[in-house]
C-alpha cells in the first residue's frame, strides 16, 4: 500500500471518506452523503442523511489516546449541560462517544466521532483574518464573554475518574516534550533564530513555573479560542473544535484569541473589547493582565512546534516562515523587556 502520509491531501481525504462511511454504521447510518468541510488536524465531513445534517470527524493518527478523546467529549457534554453553546455529541448506538474504524487503505484504525450539525459563519480564519472588521469590537466582546463562561464552568467542574488531557502548563509549552513539538528544532530556523529559541524557551519555562495554578487563573481551557472556531448565526455564537482542550492558564486562552491580529490596526480595540467582555462574567485583574506578553510569546512558539511536527503538510509549508518570524519578534521583545525589569 502506498504510504498514506506521502499521498496528496485529496487522496488522503478520499481514503478517509471511505472509512468515515464505514464508521457510520455504528450510528445506524448507511449510504450517507459526505462533503469535506475541513482537513487540517482532523478530517471533518458534513453528513446528509434522511433529511438531517451532522458533522463527522476523523482524527489525526496518534494525536490523542482513546482516553484523551473520551475526556474531550465528556467535557463538551459538561459544557453543554452548563448552558454553553457547544456542539452536541451524538453517541453511537452502543452508547460510546466515539468509535475506531479500520480500512485496507489506511495505516491503522482511526478514531471517529459525530456531532449534530451547527449552522453559522466563522468569525474569521488564520489565513483571511476577521470576516467583518467593522464589527471587531462586537466580535471580541462576545468572544471574551464566552471565554469567561467556559472558564467559570471549568474552574468549578470536577472531572470524572480517568479524565486525561494534555496540559498547556510550563512543561507542555516549554519543557522537553511540548504538546505541539520541540519548536527549537524546526528545520527552517537560522542559527541565530535557533539560539534565540533556546534562550526564550528557558525564560518561558522559568516564568511560567512562577505563575498561579489555582482555579482562579488555571483550569480546563479550549486552547484554540480563535475566530475560526466561533460560528455565528444571528445573535447566537457557538464554540467548536475542542481538539486541543486541556488544563491551562486562562490568560493563555486570551493570548490565543489575540495572537493572529497583533499586527492589525484594530488590535487595541479588539483586546480592550475582549477584556471588557470577559470581565462581565469573570474577574480578571490588571496584575494578571501584566502576564499577557508571556502567554503571547509562549503561544507563538507552540505554532512553530505545530508546523515543525507537521512539516509534511501543505499548511505547515505555507505558514512556517510567517509563524517563525512572528514568534521570534515576540521573543526578542520579551527578552528585552525582562532584561529591563
Amino acid at each position: 500500500m502506498t504510504d498514506f502520509f506521502a499521498l496528496e491531501p485529496g487522496e488522503q481525504v478520499e481514503r478517509l471518506a471511505v472509512a468515515g462511511q464505514a464508521a457510520l454504521r455504528h450510528w445506524g447510518v448507511q449510504n450517507a452523503t459526505l462533503d469535506l468541510i475541513k482537513y487540517r488536524e482532523n478530517a471533518v465531513f458534513r453528513i446528509e442523511h434522511a433529511g438531517s445534517r451532522m458533522a463527522l470527524r476523523l482524527h489525526r493518527y496518534g494525536y490523542h489516546s482513546d482516553a484523551e478523546l473520551h475526556s474531550e467529549l465528556q467535557w463538551i457534554r459538561a459544557l453543554e449541560d452548563a448552558g454553553i453553546a457547544v456542539p452536541t455529541v451524538v453517541p453511537a448506538e452502543s452508547g460510546d462517544l466515539f468509535v475506531k474504524q479500520g480500512s485496507p487503505d489506511l495505516p491503522g484504525e482511526v478514531q471517529v466521532d459525530l456531532f449534530r450539525w451547527i449552522d453559522g459563519k466563522q468569525l474569521g480564519s488564520v489565513e483571511a483574518g476577521i470576516s467583518d472588521p467593522a464589527r471587531v469590537a462586537t466580535i471580541y466582546e462576545t468572544l471574551g464573554e464566552l471565554a469567561a463562561r467556559v472558564h467559570n464552568q471549568a474552574a468549578q467542574w470536577q472531572p470524572p475518574p480517568g479524565f486525561r488531557r494534555r496540559a498547556w502548563d510550563a512543561e507542555g509549552l516549554a519543557g522537553e516534550q511540548p504538546v505541539w513539538g520541540r519548536f527549537w528544532e524546526v528545520a527552517a530556523a537560522s542559527p541565530s533564530e535557533r539560539d534565540l529559541m533556546n534562550r526564550i524557551r528557558d525564560r518561558i519555562h522559568r516564568d511560567l513555573r512562577a505563575l498561579d495554578t489555582t482555579p482562579a487563573s488555571y483550569s480546563m481551557i479550549h486552547a484554540d479560542f480563535a475566530p475560526e472556531n466561533l460560528l455565528v448565526e444571528g445573535d447566537r455564537v457557538r464554540l467548536i473544535d475542542f481538539d486541543d482542550a486541556g488544563p491551562g492558564w486562562h490568560l493563555f486562552e486570551i493570548a490565543t484569541s489575540l495572537y493572529f491580529i497583533q499586527s492589525e490596526p484594530y488590535f487595541d480595540e479588539a483586546r480592550d473589547a475582549l477584556i471588557n467582555g470577559y470581565r462581565r462574567h469573570r474577574a480578571l485583574s490588571d496584575e494578571q493582565l501584566e502576564q499577557l506578553p508571556l502567554h503571547l510569546v509562549a503561544r507563538g512558539f507552540t505554532y512553530v512546534g505545530w508546523v515543525h511536527t507537521r512539516s509534511e503538510t501543505q499548511t505547515a509549508r505555507e505558514l512556517t516562515p510567517m509563524l517563525l518570524e512572528s514568534a521570534c519578534t515576540l521573543a526578542e521583545d520579551y527578552l528585552s523587556r525582562r532584561a529591563r525589569d
